[in-house]
């Protein structure tokens, strides 16, 4: 099974959470979903260093915090594995289209990106929103 790795960045303030997701360039893909920043690993590349590296290559944002997981998905069509990580939009980072092999990267409210994005992707977008439910909850006890 081919395997690929990537982030959903997020950002937090008073319209909610908004996330960054990706559109793939060329006509072909005009009517692809958007999906996070993602790639296949180099050779011995651990996936979680695959993520960052996807994502700096894909948007220009250097994520060097820590980063949490979000499991993966199995793309129901190609039986391609993709695992993913959140982190928080490092503050003053400008995403942008850095390479190639996007054409939009931009941010997203939850509601918006679960309609836009890959739907064996959707799955990342609900486990965020967990995550952020979580730790929201640690933070007030």
């Amino acid at each position: 099974m081919r395997q690929s790795a990537g982030l959903l960045l997020w950002v937090r303030d008073d319209a909610g959470v908004r996330v960054l997701l990706v559109h793939p360039s060329g006509a072909y893909n005009r009517k692809a979903p958007f999906g996070i920043p993602k790639g296949e690993p180099n050779a011995d590349e651990p996936l979680e260093s695959t993520a960052r590296r996807e994502t700096l290559e894909e948007t220009g944002v250097d994520v060097t915090g820590a980063l949490e997981p979000l499991g993966h998905v199995d793309y129901k069509k190609s039986r391609k594995r993709i695992h993913a990580w959140s982190a928080p939009l490092p503050p003053d980072a400008v995403p942008r289209c850095a390479s190639w092999e996007i054409d939009q990267a931009r941010m997203f409210d939850v509601d918006e990106a679960k309609r836009v994005i890959h739907p064996d992707q959707a799955a990342f977008v609900d486990r965020l929103m967990a995550q952020l439910a979580a730790a929201s909850g640690r933070r007030e006890t």
